[in-house]
């Protein structure tokens, strides 16, 4: 049976339908807004796995090309590995949705969420998160939903809900919001130095539509909804858990108070360890068990320890930041370097600069474009004490990596005045908290040593929340475990004008607005302590980018004369580049010729090549000029590139000429000067008038000099 509901939503109609497509899955839906449509499945294996401690969670997001009436480029002409945008969309579908699913659930449960049409205006990502929501609560599987997500942007004061493509460019910033009836499980977004007050009303905005869209999804749900598969906490000998706290708690109480990290999980590993001994074989097959009531008394009391004595685990005050120190310049080659270091936590960043060709070609559903900045962030397992394989960038290193990205995107020059290419790496050292804030801290600086003309400085902070009843304490830049065991990882990004970029996931509902407000408000008090001590290390760009990156130097050309540049089958732009060793690179969209090079006079004898070419014609100036034709009343002679221009036997000398060939031979160089442009653009040289010229000059000076 085919059910479909739908809704008017911010103008545009949503739909959500189920029984037409993939009715082997779990739960199934078509989701549509305007002409952008996804499929969304939610499938759950028969049996719980036994052999783990986490919830196995996978969410697919992928994008087919002919969703947009287009073929993959490249040499395979088929959908390959996962793009960045894929594996973005599929973490913000992910983050909201993980928390809700019962605690000794175990089976295997897969999203995978297809975008089937694409209009090119309506991003597919906040529909492929409604669509799992929906799949969900129609199928067997146990989720405390629905969820949904949308985007919000602010254009000319205005908010705006799911803007288009072209909105987002025009927008003061871009949300995506996810939620429940009741309350905020998600926020991940960038904007323009906005002020916190902003920020709220964002995401208050937000949620009043995403309540529209929950509203939706439940009248699919109450005709499509099928009984859920019962959780069944696994079995458990009577009194072990009492047992368990019995023999560890003390120990647990002394080892949270270690301030050290290493030394307070080597102390609990210790401990556990002696547990499983103390237990005996008959309890090892509830070892899963052991390790799960062991975590959960261990997050009890550090939540306790926090509220109660507001003691952290480091010793730290709840508005205290760690230690921080800043370095420039770590690396003697590196276009621009810096060491970022809070507590246990350190970046080292690294920025390169490089030229058009080094852009980042990049394939999406709306079509081809490129970059021009990028950030690449890697976390090494030895940054915490692991031994793990190297296997390339995991989906955490892309999602961090394009939070620090859009935090410092906004204070970037634009291209017209800084026509370089922009890479930063974050290559984390060591971690005990936000590595992605620390990122944006290293990347800030780094910016400044490598010479680029940011506006300012950009810092970032991690907040947390422990909250029990009424009881809440706000945690300002938080540590790893804090993380683990807290009800909020919140963080921002910003400079001293506002907030660049925000990413907050909630584990917890009904987080009211006062205490978001407020956390938003330390995260601001924390961001300008950072900064402060950023500044002191650097506080403005360096006036020259470093000696081993390429100098830039940029061209306009008439549109008409692009042709004259390049010459025939790219000639003459060719001989430019042999004779100086230049790359240069014409932008189709500009007519802007941009000419790079690490030796500074040959990029500058390059411009100058090129100014020549597309110079027009002065009446009255010296020109260079080269025989190329004779004939009885002339010669005819190539004064500017592709410009020729007639010499007649008048204009050779100041005397009398019997031939021309008595003054110039082909091949010979000689200056003149433009005498007139006739009706049909015909040129008239005179070497006579060049002649008359130069001696009157030489007579005054001379003149002047007895």
């Amino acid at each position: 049976m085919v059910v479909k509901k739908e809704k008017e939503i911010f103008g545009r109609q949503l739909s959500i339908e189920t029984g037409r497509l993939a009715k082997q899955a779990g739960g199934a839906v078509v989701v549509q807004y305007a002409d952008t449509m996804v499929l969304a499945t939610a499938t759950c294996s028969k049996d719980p796995r036994e052999d783990i401690d986490f919830f196995p969670l996978s969410v697919e997001y992928q994008e087919r090309t002919y969703a947009a009436g287009r073929i993959p480029g490249g040499f395979f002409k088929r959908e390959g590995r996962p793009s960045e945008k894929e594996i973005l969309s599929a973490r913000l579908i992910d983050r909201p949705i993980r928390p809700l699913f019962p605690k000794d659930f175990k089976n295997d449960v897969q999203l995978a969420i297809f975008v089937l049409s694409h209009d090119q205006e309506n991003d597919a990502d906040v529909l492929g998160a409604i669509g799992a929501s929906a799949a969900l609560s129609i199928s067997n599987i146990p989720f405390d939903g629905p969820i949904a997500s949308v985007r919000v942007g602010k254009v000319s004061g205005e908010w705006i809900l799911n803007p288009t493509f072209k909105q987002v460019d025009e927008s003061s910033m871009e949300l995506v919001i996810s939620g429940s009836y009741n309350s905020i499980l998600m926020v991940e977004g960038e904007a323009q130095e906005i002020p916190e007050s902003e920020m709220l009303e964002a995401i208050k905005f937000g949620h009043q539509h995403i309540k529209e869209i929950i509203e939706l999804q439940r009248e699919l749900i109450e005709e499509c909804a099928v009984p859920k598969m019962e959780v069944t906490a696994p079995e458990i000998p009577d009194g072990l858990a009492e047992k368990i706290e019995k023999m560890v708690l003390a120990q647990i109480k002394e080892a949270i108070k270690i301030q050290e990290k290493k030394s307070r999980h080597d102390k609990l590993s210790e401990i556990r360890d002696q547990l499983l001994e103390k237990l005996g074989e008959e309890n090892e097959p509830y070892q899963i068990y052991v390790f799960e009531v062991f975590g959960e008394i261990e997050k009890r009391e550090v939540r306790s320890m926090i509220l109660g004595e507001k003691s952290r685990l480091d010793g730290r005050g709840l508005d205290d930041i760690r230690p921080i120190t800043c370095e420039v310049a770590v690396l003697p080659r590196a276009h621009g370097s810096a060491l970022f270091t809070r507590g246990q936590t350190q970046s080292l960043g690294a920025v390169t600069l490089g030229t058009k060709i080094d852009e980042q070609f990049v394939e999406t559903l709306e079509g081809e474009s490129s970059k021009s900045y990028m950030l690449h962030y890697n976390f090494p397992p030895f940054s915490v004490g692991e031994v793990k394989p190297y296997r390339g960038p995991s989906r955490r290193d892309i999602g961090h990596g394009n939070l620090a990205e859009r935090s410092l995107k906004n204070i970037l020059p634009n291209d017209d005045s800084f026509p370089y290419t922009i890479r930063i790496v974050s290559d984390i050292l060591e971690s005990n908290g936000s590595s992605s804030m620390a990122s944006v801290c290293s990347g800030s600086l780094s910016l400044m040593d490598a010479g680029v003309p940011t506006k300012c400085h950009v810092a970032g902070i991690a907040m947390g929340l422990i909250k029990e009843e009424d009881e809440v304490r706000i945690l300002t830049d938080i540590l790893g475990d804090e993380d683990h065991l807290g009800d909020m990882d919140f963080k921002v990004a910003g400079t001293r004008e506002g907030v660049t970029a925000f990413q907050m996931d909630i584990k917890i509902s009904g987080l009211a607005f006062e205490i978001m407000a407020e956390a938003l408000e330390k995260a601001k008090n924390a961001r300008l302590k950072i900064l402060d001590v950023m500044e002191q290390t650097i506080q403005r760009p360096r006036s020259e980018i470093s000696q081993y990156a390429p100098r830039i130097l940029t061209v306009p050309i008439p549109s008409e004369k692009v042709g004259l540049v390049i010459g025939p089958g790219g000639k003459t732009i060719r001989g430019i580049i042999e004779a100086t060793g230049v790359k240069i690179d014409i932008e189709d969209d500009t007519s802007v010729a941009v000419i790079a090079s690490q030796d500074v006079k040959a990029a500058e004898a390059a411009k100058k090549m090129i100014e020549a070419l597309i110079e027009e014609p002065a009446v009255g100036k010296d020109y260079e000029a080269l025989i190329k034709k004779i004939t009885n009343y002339g010669a005819f002679a190539e004064f500017m590139p592709g410009k020729e221009g007639l010499i007649h036997i008048s204009e050779l000398d100041t005397s009398r000429v019997g031939a021309v060939t008595d003054i110039v031979k082909v091949g010979d160089k000689v200056m003149v000067i433009l005498k007139k442009v006739d009706r049909e653009g015909r040129y008239d040289l005179s070497r006579k008038e060049y002649l008359r010229r130069n001696n009157n000059e030489n007579e005054s000076s001379d003149k002047k000099e007895s």
